[in-house]
């Protein structure tokens, strides 16, 4: 039923709605009121929502999506980097990024400018913090964290913001007593948590499998099987390490994510999940990133401890063929874990792990599809691949109950496409601009006024 003192200060109408909720629910319309979502349904249904001073946008047979959730993407680094990529033409950036407070502000917030125009509206800062004081890029120590607080102050983050702490090297060697301080002195106060939120701690793990540096069951072609980042004298004392870290993260009440990517580095982050939630349960959604060697018998367990996982399907389509390399043989890439992870149930979620590549989910969306090979039904398969950079993530954030879908009482958190993904299909994707986003019932980018280089055509 509709209430008749309840009018929308927005309405966009005569599109395509896609929902995204479980039941793939379309519609022609949205009203929206206060920041939230009102209704959404046909034309007819949104009209008694209109008055004199509601906003009508026609959409004229355009689409409208919940804000896309990256949920991986390094907004500090991607914008010092921009418009390179570490896989783009200019390729990784040799020292420093970024000198100084003021030049740390400014890759935020050109960070912020880009994510926006592609129809970003939340993201997860995967790796902030004292740990990477002395870092080389400059991107990722404590200063970063400061700003991120002061910018949410200002009211100037174009997106929502999860961030995850972190107290030892980006892809380097971790003091596992200096993890365990960190955690103990964990700072996870905000001023509101819908807009920007300290989730957790991020612990690397182990490197990648092209540089033979994932820890592996197996060997590389060189005869060597990778080791943990964490400090130790060999491996046993290392994976001790990690699954301390992981059980003091856990009973502190934070959220961990665990660089993973070698098959034995899996297991042994999957079984302290496993231990820690017998002893403490708790809903805190602990997580695997990359988990590009996933061992298909480990998702299952994934699913039975109450994990999710964070994979890219752009990466694994630049990489495969280097893994394969280094281990001498065929390896599984990553449409391997995304099957696995679709069979076993287990809530994961597409990234970008810009600025590794764009933090374009629509071209990552398409390479996903191509790894996962021909479906049996296609849209169901955009459905769902949609899902993975919308409502998976709020679930991954605590958040499903106020974004990732369009559902009424949710935040209006948009993205408005030339046409229809279904008219396109999953490999169309990258055919279509954003022209639109909004946060909160906010517009923060709109191509006809502000336009981005994207790398769009």
């Amino acid at each position: 039923m509709i209430n008749d003192d309840v009018r929308a200060d927005l309405v966009l109408r005569g599109g395509r709605v896609h929902v995204l909720d479980a039941q793939d629910t379309r519609a022609q319309a949205i009203a929206i009121g206060d920041g939230r979502i009102l209704a959404v349904g046909a034309d007819t249904d949104i009209e008694p929502y209109i008055d004199a001073g509601t906003d009508v946008v026609e959409l004229e047979g355009r689409a409208v999506l919940p804000g896309i959730n990256d949920s991986h993407l390094h907004a500090s680094w991607l914008g010092g980097m921009w418009p390179d990529t570490v896989f783009g033409a200019g390729g990784p950036r040799e020292g420093a990024l970024v000198h100084d407070d003021a030049q740390r502000r400014e890759a935020i917030l050109r960070a912020g400018e880009v994510i926006a125009s592609l129809g970003i509206t939340s993201y997860t800062e995967p790796g902030i913090g004292p740990g990477e004081d002395d870092g080389p890029t400059g991107s990722f120590g404590q200063p970063v964290l400061d700003l991120y607080r002061t910018l949410d102050a200002e009211g100037l983050l174009r997106a929502r913001v999860n961030l995850l702490l972190v107290f030892g090297l980006i892809d380097g060697p971790a003091r596992t007593q200096a993890i365990l301080d960190g955690i103990r002195d964990a700072d996870t106060t905000v001023r509101d948590p819908a807009r920007f939120r300290i989730a957790g701690v991020k612990i690397f793990g182990d490197g990648i499998p092209p540089m033979r540096n994932a820890y592996i069951h197996g060997r590389y072609d060189d005869g060597t099987h990778g080791a943990l980042l964490l400090d130790g004298g060999d491996d046993d004392e290392r994976e001790a390490h990690l699954r301390t870290a992981i059980v003091a993260a856990h009973e502190a009440g934070l959220q961990v994510a665990v660089h993973a990517t070698g098959d034995r580095t899996i297991d042994v982050v999957v079984d302290a999940v496993r231990r820690a939630v017998a002893q403490h349960p708790a809903d805190l959604r602990h997580y695997v990133v990359h988990a590009d060697l996933l061992p298909r018998d480990t998702a299952p367990l994934l699913a039975e401890a109450g994990m999710g996982a964070t994979i890219q399907a752009g990466i694994a389509a630049v990489t495969s063929e280097w893994a394969a390399a280094a281990t001498g043989g065929p390896v599984p890439t990553p449409d391997w874990p995304a099957r696995a992870l679709f069979d076993a149930g287990v809530p994961f979620t597409l990234s970008s792990d810009a600025p590794v590549l764009p933090p374009d989910w629509r071209t990552e969306i398409a390479a996903a599809d191509r790894l996962l090979g021909p479906a049996a039904d296609a849209r169901a398969r955009l459905h769902e691949l949609l899902r993975r950079y919308t409502a998976v993530p709020a679930w991954q954030d605590h958040a499903e109950s106020w974004k990732g879908t369009l559902e009424p009482g949710k935040v209006a958190d948009l993205a408005v496409l030339s046409d229809d993904p279904d008219a396109v299909g999953a490999q169309g994707l990258p055919t279509l601009r954003i022209e639109r986003t909004y946060l909160g019932g906010e517009v923060v980018y709109d191509a006809a006024s502000a336009p981005i280089a994207t790398g769009e055509a």
